[in-house]
């Protein structure tokens, strides 16, 4: 008798899987995601241009005024977003980041104290002036285009 009621109770729990496979949801939370897909942010599988890390580049123009001399300002910005150069007399360092949809945003420079010629001096103003107010960016071939709330300022790529 004990052998008998063992195998019923054994069949009944072999059923259980199935019975709770076959069951529709019930109430409550649906299953699945429950939010909608935010636009804003690039989801998997869209083309979303991605910011350079670890290349270095040579300022060309700001707003279309090129650089003159064989000091120009630099720029690169490494794998920890921090952003080195020379600026046309000084070296600096800041925190840079890229953003969604393009943008860019760079943090308060730290610069060396060197003193130059007033020109000089001048050129590098603007340049980190540029590069503080820096909105947007883009790659466009070897040059890298970074836009400011005044104009845009050009790079291409050094080595």
């Amino acid at each position: 008798m004990n052998a008998l009621r063992l195998a019923a109770l054994l069949a009944a729990f072999a059923a259980v899987p199935a019975a709770i496979a076959q069951t529709p949801p019930v109430l409550g939370r649906p299953v699945g995601p429950t939010r909608g897909v935010d636009t804003k942010v690039p989801q998997p599988g869209q083309l979303d241009k991605i910011f350079p890390l670890g290349s270095s580049w040579v300022a060309v123009s700001l707003n279309g005024k090129p650089f003159g001399g064989a000091e120009r300002p630099t720029f690169a910005l490494d794998d920890q977003l921090r952003a080195r150069g020379f600026g046309g007399c000084n070296n600096y360092s800041a925190t840079a980041y890229p953003l969604r949809e393009q943008g860019f945003a760079v943090g308060p420079f730290a610069l060396t104290k060197k003193a130059c010629e007033k020109g000089q001096m001048a050129v590098e103003q603007s340049f980190l002036v540029a590069l503080r107010t820096a909105a947007k960016w883009d790659v466009n071939g070897s040059t890298l285009i970074i836009k400011t709330q005044n104009g845009e300022l050009r790079f291409e790529r050094s080595l």
